[in-house]
């Protein structure tokens, strides 16, 4: 998906005696957004916004080495090694002697004449990986300007990874200027540098330049545009997050030095078998306790607490990924351990005073956000009219933040409709879910809506359910408040299939014989039969009784 941006300038930051100006430079082609604040907690926002780098930067993929140099050392070897075995074999050592001679006085010329090119060429890699620094950025982050926070939203290198940043608007001593909105912003590496430069002693203004959205070229002001060919991965990554963050969790409150734990024994052992996951076990009325595979390291968190009533033990693969939270170590008052399930996403929520931030984690490093599984396929999936949802968003749009109940209570629309006409907004990226204070959030990730037909079927399960429910494959046999049973047939075969909802109509809980579910359960979202159980069943208008098909007639 293509889409144009024009900034006004490029972000930079000015010094000027004693203070320090961090200025953004935002999209000119949105809607105006714009905020002008002296920042009061310097060093936790320098350390919080220096976080939000690490999660960009991060890229945990599996990263072959460069053998280009070894090869091309080879390649030069070739004509030595073939003198050396033809001179062998005719008995020569004599002439064998003389060629080494000769050949190293070459290699020393030729080590003379290559060096200023080897030089060069040593710059010109240190200047490329400078620009690729400042490439990682080119998805930019979205940023939203609200009633009562700002907000830094982005995505890690290999998408595996969600960083969110909210600065309550009480952590800033004076706000001169201001405009609601959501726009991208353009952020390079260079200002990243400028972040850490920030110190307590030193006034520092954050600023969302206003000034960008009248600037012309005619008044001497650099505008660039620039042309960005966004993933679809991105993209869905962002719907993928909202989605999984409005699913039901268990919450554990961690103390920073269980953090610091986590993070130490991180770094002081290499894993080099298998397993490597991370263990939850988490008891009621009993501190919680990791334990790091393959090691069976445990460490207890004494000073933690579990919200849950029920004993569970939940297994994090790409527990690495958590070391992006040290640098919040020293200025953290808490953080908030939410997990979905084995080999399902995690969050994490770290308590920051006047700021927030929410660290997101895919089921695994090499499963980004977009594969990690279909999550918005788990939420309420009523059929909504294009009334009702424009009624939704409007409602919210007018607020900027509502939980379900308030939305549903001022447009008087059910609670389960207002609830599944969110997350479609979620799917066309106009809205998201704050995890930090439960409630729902306006927010366009593009300027333009997006095209959900277009992206509609990006798992092969979703668009295999379609087909199944459209081809009249889908029998419901049993149906109640909170479950259903039903048959769904496929190539012949007969799956019997389970599904599970909370008084919400979220799925948390399915069964399917196939072996997709058998392989994944929900870790990679459902399976094409329990998606299509699933949206029959919410479609239906069925009572809670036992619907039979015609071939149990005999039964």
């Amino acid at each position: 998906m293509e889409v144009t941006r024009r900034y006004a300038g490029a972000s930079h930051t000015t010094r000027e005696g004693g203070e320090e100006r961090l200025s953004f430079a935002p999209d000119l082609l949105r809607e105006p957004t714009f905020f002008v604040g002296q920042v009061s907690n310097h060093v936790s926002f320098r350390e919080a916004i220096s976080t939000l780098h690490h999660v960009v930067t991060s890229d945990l993929r599996f990263q072959p080495k460069d053998r280009t140099e070894y090869m091309a050392w080879l390649e030069s070897q070739k004509d030595v090694w073939l003198a050396e075995a033809a001179l062998q074999g005719a008995g020569a050592a004599g002439k064998l002697k003389g060629a080494r001679e000769e050949m190293a006085t070459l290699n020393q010329q030729s080590e003379k004449l290559l060096k200023p090119f080897r030089q060069a060429r040593g710059r010109y890699w240190k200047w490329l990986w400078k620009v690729n620094r400042d490439a990682w950025w080119v998805l930019d982050p979205v940023i939203a300007v609200s009633p009562d926070e700002i907000s830094f939203e982005c995505f890690s290198t290999d998408e595996s990874t969600y960083g969110r940043l909210s600065c309550d608007l009480e952590m800033f001593d004076e706000i001169d200027e201001i405009a609601n909105g959501v726009t991208n912003i353009d952020y390079s590496y260079t200002l990243y540098e400028a972040f850490q430069q920030v110190r307590s002693y030193r006034r520092t203004e954050l600023r969302i330049e206003p000034g960008g959205f009248t600037a012309s070229t005619d008044m001497g002001q650099e505008v660039f545009e620039q042309k960005i060919d966004l993933p679809d991965s991105w993209v869905r990554g962002f719907l993928q997050v909202s989605s999984a963050m409005a699913l039901p969790a268990h919450r554990v409150t961690l103390h920073p030095m269980d953090i610091h734990n986590l993070c130490f024994a991180l770094k002081s052992k290499k894993e080099r078998r298998s397993p490597r996951s991370l263990r939850f076990n988490l008891k009621p009325g009993q501190p919680p306790e990791m334990i790091f595979e393959p090691w069976n390291t445990r460490i207890s968190c004494p000073r933690a607490l579990y919200h849950g009533g029920e004993e569970v033990e939940i297994r994090m693969w790409g527990r690495r990924r958590l070391l992006i939270l040290e640098r919040l170590i020293p200025i953290a008052r808490s953080f908030d351990l939410y997990l979905l399930g084995n080999g399902m996403p995690a969050f994490v929520v770290v308590d920051l005073g006047p700021m927030s931030f929410t660290l997101g984690l895919s089921g695994w490093t090499a499963n980004d956000w977009s594969r990690a599984g279909q999550f918005d396929l788990l939420a309420p999936r009523k059929k909504i009219s294009t009334h009702t949802r424009e009624k939704v968003f409007t409602a919210l749009a007018a607020r900027w933040m509502a939980d379900e109940q308030e939305l549903a209570t001022e447009t008087g629309i059910d609670r389960a409709e207002v609830s599944s006409a969110l997350t479609i907004l979620a799917q066309h990226g106009r809205a998201m879910y704050d995890l930090d204070k439960k409630l729902w959030r306006y927010r366009d990730v593009v300027r333009e809506p997006l095209d959900f037909d277009a992206m509609r079927f990006q798992s092969d399960e979703e668009a295999k359910a379609d087909r199944l429910i459209l081809g009249g494959m889908v029998e419901i046999l049993k149906r109640d408040a909170h479950s259903a049973e039903g048959r769904v047939t496929d190539d012949g075969r007969d799956q019997r299939v389970r599904i599970e909802f909370d008084s919400d109509e979220r799925l948390v809980n399915a069964h399917c014989g196939c072996e997709h579910h058998k392989m994944n359960a929900l870790r990679k979202g459902p399976c094409e039969h329990i998606l299509a159980l699933r949206r029959l069943t919410a479609e239906g208008d069925l009572p809670s009784t036992i619907i039979r098909g015609p071939w149990e007639g005999g039964a």
